[in-house]
């Protein structure tokens, strides 16, 4: 059996996903032809991008104006070259801003659809649901707690558990990473991720280098290992991190989040995905945020922010136990309290340990095979 399957993905996260679930498919069904777009990790299994992923990695609604008219412009493009295709299936990977334009079309051209990773109707924007249940075959959710909600809004969705569960083990080897890296095994180990697109950069640089330089005095052997998702990433963070903190034991990587999660202590993040992995890696967590202030107005003063925090270590835990300061509480003051707090309580941070473990088991599903497994399902029409 010969397949030609379209996918998207708009972010490094995306791509990990994609390329878990592409790894399984070729396996399964050798031959396979996947077009669509992704990044690095999708392209080595085999992705033929029609467009680079990192045009579509913005974010917001103030900030994604300045790229409207491209992004509309490729989406039609890509759209009509999908419809020309005809591939057995499309799967929009998170990204529903974008993605589901796409199925839209699709869906009424004839072509089945789905979305890996359920949008977010459940936090905001539920008004959404309707265009799921109309334009969607299937959606896979990574999160146990989405499938009841889009089954009960009649949306077809399975929860396979999320890959990155599969991939990291549930006992972490902490020295191990610190030899990789070549770090003291007595160091005090902060991993900085302060996002994967340049506006987050802009915004969350600062205050997360000018945090851990007010931790640095009282903090013996400090070293900050902060991974970058690319060279245009890492070339904006290091300018910002020479000019503020050029003194301190800072290790920048070409990616290896993991690794430098494995390696902490503690962990400093954007919110996102990382806060997720942080999670699977058992490591305390500070988490700061902001929008662009106009984006921030717009959401809070409409009301469609309707959940009770804004990391997924604390959704899925349904408490507070990642530390969050967002927009005007993101302050370098309050960051590095909220570090220093985590770090000199031992106990505090013994049960989050637990917790996060309890939570890592849950998402443990074998996720590729699973999602693999649904998706060679619908194209066979089961």
């Amino acid at each position: 059996m010969s397949l030609k399957i379209a996918l998207v993905a708009a972010e490094p996260s995306g791509d990990l996903l994609g390329a878990s679930l592409l790894e399984v498919l070729n396996q399964v069904v050798p031959g396979c032809t996947f077009i669509g777009i992704g990044g690095p990790a999708m392209q080595a299994q085999g992705l033929e991008s029609r467009y680079p992923m990192e045009k579509l990695s913005v974010m917001g609604l103030i900030e994604v104006l300045p790229h409207l008219r491209e992004l509309l412009k490729m989406r039609k493009e890509l759209t009509a070259w999908l419809i020309e295709e005809q591939p057995d299936v499309f799967i929009g990977i998170d990204a529903p801003d974008f993605n589901l334009g796409i199925s839209k079309k699709l869906h009424a051209a004839g072509l089945k659809t789905i979305q890996f990773v359920a949008p977010t109707v459940w936090a905001w924007k539920q008004h959404r649901v309707k265009g799921l249940r109309e334009n969607l075959d299937l959606v896979l959710s990574i999160y146990p707690f989405e499938e009841a909600f889009l089954q009960e809004h009649r949306v077809p969705a399975t929860y396979v558990g999320h890959p990155l569960a599969d991939q990291i083990p549930l006992q972490p080897d902490r020295q191990a990473a610190r030899e990789k890296l070549g770090i003291d095994r007595y160091a005090t180990v902060i991993a900085v991720l302060p996002g994967s697109r340049v506006a987050e950069i802009e915004r969350l640089a600062e205050p997360f280098i000018r945090a851990v330089g007010k931790l640095a005095p009282t903090t013996e052997k400090l070293v900050l290992v902060a991974p970058m998702v690319n060279r245009r990433i890492r070339d904006c963070f290091a300018e910002k991190q020479q000019k503020l903190s050029g003194g301190l034991d800072w290790r920048l990587l070409d990616g290896q989040a993991g690794l430098a999660m494995e390696a902490a202590d503690l962990v400093l993040t954007a919110s996102g995905t990382a806060t997720l992995q942080a999670l699977l890696y058992k490591r305390p967590m500070v988490v700061g945020y902001k929008l662009n202030p106009v984006t921030y107005h717009l959401l809070t003063f409409f009301r469609r922010i309707k959940i009770p925090y804004v990391a997924m270590a604390n959704l899925l835990a349904d408490e507070m136990l990642a530390l969050e300061y967002i927009q005007e509480e993101c302050t370098p003051d309050n960051l590095a309290m909220g570090m220093e707090n985590l770090l000199t309580d031992p106990v505090r941070s013994s049960g989050i340990t637990r917790r996060y473990m309890e939570i890592h088991k849950q998402l443990q599903r074998d996720a590729a095979k699973r999602s693999a497994q649904a998706v060679l399902k619908l194209i066979a029409g089961q």
